[in-house]
């Protein structure tokens, strides 16, 4: 393994209408554990293709000595692939087993290329990081979506790359894999190169980079770092803009004060005209003069005034664009101490343990559920919500409930934003509803637009100006992985409102960091033996 870097050479991207995904990227990426970040849509996907030589730029290009490792957002696989495949040995080890077998063909020891440790080398990367109980022919379909990763990663690494690329590695995987995705990107001894909207993640990196319409920035450290940064860089920002528009204001009055002068002084010469006896020619010729030493004025001023306008502009520029999520207050009876819902000895279908859930919910409850993949999670919000029957128990809610699922499917992807909202509150105004969507994010553009061409952020907006802003809010709020396909910005913007939300609020989650900004009181975790209640400040230790 060689230490090698990837260099840009203004690199730029165009879509086939002509649209720029970005212009003239110049950076070099050196082997620090790097994490890629950006708003949905900048194109950092694109240009983790074009780093890795799976897509050419459109003008410029991209040189890097050394073989680089791209693994994608989603780990594919064909029906008949087995876990060596997945892995990208599945060629080796079969070669392998030829010549023990007693095969001379020069084409099995091509094949092999003296890896005859190989089959070692893949057990120790399983027992490592705890699929010790997986084999080589393990059929990759019945393998989690986390453990595909893992075994994606573990392939990488035994190709020994120089660089390994990774798109967005942890979507979609629960706490006990992306815990084990991170150890093993911490143990990874090459060049890194990750994108990611997952802070832990983005934590264990060396240094961030972030794509903007700007172009690449640098920041040398951690994401924890990169916040401090950017907080200090938005501060001096606003302190910019406070003192482009101070000058202004002084500029304004001036000019004010200095359009009076000249006036006060044309009438005096106008009284003057009227009353003085020298000659009409005389007297226009002051007046001329007068004129066209106030026309000058009003000339120097609305330049010096258009160069502040211009001042300000790009001093609001360097300010985030991202305005504070503003909630309205909600018109809900919500009292803390009311029970909302009872769930006695309750068995969920297909679930994961027979083991009976009793659990009480109040009126200002606010709790996570959290276990592994398929422990049935999501199933208990939809009993709960009254979209799934009990295997055996009883459930009572006792209030009106909403569930904003993963696919957002109270969502008509056929109809505008504004014209669903309008559907469920019929007691206000257009004009206070598009306030009301503005003040979420959702400009007035898009808001008219079917909701089925929004962005995953737009979209779960949408979805919640929908049930917090109708005529009815829901007392019981059920959110299934709500940051799902979400950027940073998006992400903290929404802990932001929930924070507000005064109803009980139930929320499923894997990102550890999103739950601990929401000010949770309790944790729902599942275990081997069922389910347990705890403290939310209780960290998950499911196996």
């Amino acid at each position: 393994m060689t230490n090698t870097g990837i260099t840009l050479y203004s690199v730029s991207c165009l879509l086939a209408n002509g649209r720029a995904v970005f212009n003239h990227l110049d950076h070099h990426f050196d082997q620090r554990k790097t994490g890629l970040i950006g708003r949905n849509g900048c194109g950092k996907s694109t240009l983790a293709r074009i780093m890795a030589g799976l897509q050419q730029p459109t003008s410029g290009h991209c040189s890097s000595a050394g073989y680089i490792h791209y693994l994608a957002q989603q780990v594919c696989f064909e029906p008949h692939e087995t876990l060596a495949s997945l892995a990208g040995v599945e060629q080796q080890l079969a070669a392998l087993q030829r010549i023990e077998a007693g095969s001379s063909a020069e084409q099995d020891f091509e094949i092999l290329a003296d890896q005859w440790d190989l089959p070692t080398r893949l057990q120790q990367q399983l027992e490592q990081y705890g699929l010790s109980h997986l084999q080589p022919a393990t059929p990759a379909r019945t393998l989690s979506g986390g453990e595909a990763m893992q075994i994606a990663l573990i392939g990488a690494r035994l190709s020994n790359p120089d660089w390994l690329i990774l798109d967005e590695p942890g979507n979609h995987l629960d706490y006990q894999h992306r815990q084990a995705l991170l150890q093993q990107l911490k143990d990874w001894p090459g060049g890194l190169i990750v994108v990611s909207h997952d802070r832990q993640l983005l934590n264990a990196m060396e240094c961030i980079v972030e794509l903007s319409p700007t172009g690449l920035t640098r920041y040398g450290g951690n994401f924890s770092f990169y916040q401090q940064a950017k907080a200090d860089q938005q501060q001096l920002a606003m302190a910019q803009l406070q003192h482009c528009k101070t000058a202004r204001k002084r500029q304004q009055d001036a000019a004010h004060q200095q359009l009076q002068r000249q006036q006060k002084r044309a009438s005096q010469g106008a009284k003057q005209h009227k009353t003085s006896n020298q000659s009409k020619i005389l007297l226009d010729r002051q007046q001329q003069r007068s004129e066209l030493s106030s026309a000058a004025l009003q000339q120097q001023l609305q330049a010096r005034q258009q160069q502040l306008d211009q001042q300000v502009k790009q001093a609001a520029d360097k300010v985030a664009a991202e305005q504070a999520i503003h909630l309205h207050p909600l018109q809900l009876a919500t009292n803390s101490q009311r029970l909302i819902a009872e769930l006695t000895d309750v068995v969920l279908p297909n679930s994961a343990t027979n083991t009976p859930l009793s659990l009480r919910l109040y009126g200002q409850q606010r709790l996570a559920i959290t276990g592994p993949n398929g422990c049935g999670k999501s199933t208990l919000l939809k009993l709960i919500h009254g979209r799934l029957p009990a295997t055996a128990g009883h459930c009572d809610v006792r209030v009106h409930s909403q569930l904003i699922d993963q696919h957002l499917s109270l969502l008509n992807p056929k109809l505008g934003t504004l014209e669903q909202l309008q559907t469920v509150n019929r007691t206000r105004s257009e004009s206070e509803l598009r306030m009301r969507l503005a003040q979420l994010g959702l400009d007035a553009d898009h808001i008219l637009l079917p909701t089925g061409l929004l962005s995953g952020g737009e979209r779960l907006k949408a979805a919640l100006a929908c049930v917090l802003y109708s005529d009815q809010p829901a007392p019981l709020l059920l959110l299934d992985e709500p940051t799902n396909h979400l950027d940073l910005p998006s992400i903290t913007a929404l802990e932001t409102l929930l924070r507000q939300y005064p109803g009980c609020l139930i929320v499923v989650s894997h990102d550890e960091v999103f739950l601990g900004n929401l000010e949770l009181q309790q944790r729902l975790e599942f275990n081997p033996e069922g389910w347990v209640r705890k403290p939310f400040d209780h960290i998950c230790t499911w196996p």
